[in-house]
């Protein structure tokens, strides 16, 4: 996976990578990884900095939802993504995007920061393959994409494990992760034939 991500980055111009997956499919983790690894020319553009506020899911009436695919701003992300394929990110402009922090569950502004040296940028979260309302412009800007597919009950240890990590009891962990969260996952999951690879990810010990 590395030289294929490798040879992405190395081709002429700028290149798009999606890791696409179900909550706690290893998406994040991966990407990190890839962008570390291929240094300073590559960047992590995580989706998830385009969740919507809990003031306006609020407002929507759609707090208990957070995380569906109409819990974001697919449209923001898609433009920012265009941005730095067709726009001025691609005329060498540095463009800065949000990153959303799960301790306070809210996005900062402009913390990423993409200059003119990102050949690879390497763009995770649930929806990239949605073929969708405003999801729907995500996927024809990237040049790859991959689908992570774990054992899904080491996924859904890990998508618990998670929720308790950031504040949930254990009995509301369970509850989102296996309502709300798996509601989610079975929409991601009807978009895996539209990936270029499929990642599978063995369990591992516990």
């Amino acid at each position: 996976m590395l030289a294929r991500a490798r040879a992405l980055r190395d081709r002429p111009g700028r290149a798009f990578l999606g890791l696409a997956g179900a909550p706690a499919s290893g998406k994040s983790t991966l990407a990190a990884l890839l962008a570390a690894e291929l240094g300073p020319r590559a960047c992590l553009l995580p989706m998830d900095g385009f969740h919507l506020a809990d003031s306006v899911l609020v407002a929507l009436g759609r707090r208990d939802r957070k995380g569906a695919p109409d819990t974001f701003d697919a449209a923001g992300f898609a433009a920012l993504l265009d941005r730095l394929r067709n726009g001025d990110g691609a005329a060498g402009e540095t463009v800065y995007a949000p990153r959303f922090h799960r301790d306070v569950e809210d996005s900062v502004a402009g913390e990423i920061v993409i200059g003119p040296e990102v050949e690879l940028v390497i763009a995770e979260g649930n929806y990239l393959l949605l073929p969708e309302g405003p999801w729907a412009r995500v996927r024809p800007l990237l040049d790859e994409s991959w689908y992570m597919e774990p054992d899904e009950e080491l996924r859904l240890r890990r998508l618990v494990a998670r929720h308790v990590e950031f504040g949930k009891s254990p009995e509301d962990a369970h509850a989102w992760a296996h309502g709300s969260d798996q509601a989610n996952a079975a929409v991601i999951a009807a978009t895996r034939a539209r990936a270029d690879l499929v990642v599978r990810l063995a369990p591992g010990p516990g």
